[in-house]
């Protein structure tokens, strides 16, 4: 099968925004490659950031996750510091941090003092998923019953942790006081969206695993916004998963590490991230196949010129302001050529505002 882009499953839907093009940004779940190690991961993060700043990308994010072998992002603010003291401009943050599995307070100082650091380049991304099993979720001490109010409730608290110093408060986040780090919700889901409309916060949907409900959430969320002293406007940013090689035989070949990646994750085999194999798709079944490829509707895979026009229909469908790439190639040279091809076709991108109708 030729590579290709899989924004033809994304109906062409298509609301307005300001921007001329949308930026590129990256998000890295720290993938570990099997025969590889946590260290060499971790240093591959930091090569890849600093490639990225040099491609002028906008930001480059870490997620949380935990009890994942062929994931090293766990502790998700150390790494942040770790990022942004290795680049000069490029913003780094959290994509994201788990709120339920944490103290809004205990997030507040370390991202405070994140951004006491590194001044005006830190961002808060903020998820309800818990990034992990039942397990880990009990060791991280997630034992007490959730309910709907606890996440629009813990934002709320960081917000004002980060905020400017309220005397009526008794509890102050220092470092985190002041800091004003930007918050940014992320999500899956309609509850998310329709939560940063209601807060004014920029909203980042999570296409890269699960591009389902991509359109309706964009359109609640673009429909419903408040304005707030953090936002004026909607900004929108969306998950792509990216592998783009010279051919698109190759990308193929490539995308077929990130393939056997998204089979474990639907089987719950999860592991290291394995090198490439030849006609991977091909030698599934049919259901197994098609649940890769709805996973990975919003993908884009190809040559340059395929990846330009799979920018070209994410944009056309979204009219998002940001592409955050997840690019999860097996070779780390290869990785960052990936980056270089994005990097030219987003510039070849022409954005033709329309307006959002839904079949």
């Amino acid at each position: 099968m030729l590579a290709h882009a899989r924004t033809d499953q994304i109906p062409d839907n298509s609301a307005m925004t300001d921007n001329l093009l949308p930026t590129l940004s990256m998000l890295d779940l720290v993938a570990v490659r099997e025969g590889s190690t946590v260290r060499q991961a971790l240093d591959l993060a930091l090569q890849t950031a600093q490639h990225a700043e040099h491609l002028g990308f906008t930001r480059y994010w870490l997620a949380e996750h935990h009890n994942m072998s062929g994931i090293a992002c766990s502790a998700t603010a150390v790494l942040v510091g770790h990022i942004a003291g290795g680049t000069q401009r490029i913003r780094v943050g959290s994509g994201g941090i788990m709120l339920p599995n944490h103290a809004p307070l205990v997030v507040a100082e370390a991202f405070g003092t994140l951004a006491e650091l590194h001044p005006n380049r830190i961002d808060l991304g903020l998820g309800r998923a818990p990034g992990t099993d039942r397990n880990t979720m009990r060791a991280l001490r997630r034992d007490r019953p959730e309910t709907e109010h606890d996440f629009p409730n813990d934002v709320a608290e960081l917000q004002r942790l980060l905020g400017p110093v309220q005397s009526e408060h008794a509890v102050t986040a220092m470092p985190g006081a002041n800091t004003n780090v930007p918050i940014w919700l992320l999500g899956s889901s309609l509850f998310s969206a329709q939560l940063a409309a209601q807060r004014g916060l920029p909203f980042a949907f999570a296409s890269h695993f699960a591009p389902r409900m991509l359109l309706q959430a964009l359109q609640i969320y673009r429909d419903t916004f408040q304005p707030s002293e953090q936002l004026a406007k909607p900004y929108v940013a969306i998950g792509v998963p990216l592998i783009a090689a010279p051919t698109d035989e190759e990308a193929e070949f490539l995308a077929s590490s990130t393939y056997q990646r998204v089979l474990g994750i639907l089987t719950g085999q999860r592991g290291q991230l394995p090198a490439p194999r030849e006609h991977f798709l091909a030698s599934l079944p049919a259901n197994a196949h098609a649940a890769i490829d709805d996973f990975l509707a919003a993908a884009v895979i190809g040559s340059p010129q395929t990846v330009q026009s799979g920018f070209q229909q994410l944009l056309d469908a979204t009219q998002a302001d940001e592409f955050v790439l997840v690019s999860d190639v097996f070779d780390p040279a290869l990785r960052m050529r990936s980056l270089d091809i994005a990097a030219l076709a987003i510039t070849k991108v022409v954005r033709t505002p329309q307006e959002l109708v839904f079949a």
